[in-house]
């Protein structure tokens, strides 16, 4: 499989997902205090949201590239 092929799979794979889940989220852990042997850390939980526009994009774009790594020219 030519990498432009895989670039499709991988788009298309993350425009379904996109698609599916609407967004993900992860927990980032932030150090406020170090005041000797006592660490006081903080964990925010961020969440991205991915748009239905860019999920579509993605598929559509995949599927191009799809397209255009079948033809031999």
């Amino acid at each position: 499989m030519n990498p432009i092929k895989l670039a499709g799979v991988v788009l298309i794979a993350a425009g379904v997902l996109g698609l599916l889940y609407g967004g993900f989220s992860f927990t980032k852990e932030t150090h406020d205090i170090k005041l000797g042997p006592i660490e006081l850390s903080v964990k925010e939980k961020e969440s991205v949201n991915v748009p239905v526009w860019a999920g579509v994009a993605a598929i559509v774009a995949g599927a191009g590239l799809l397209l255009a790594g079948g033809k031999k020219g």
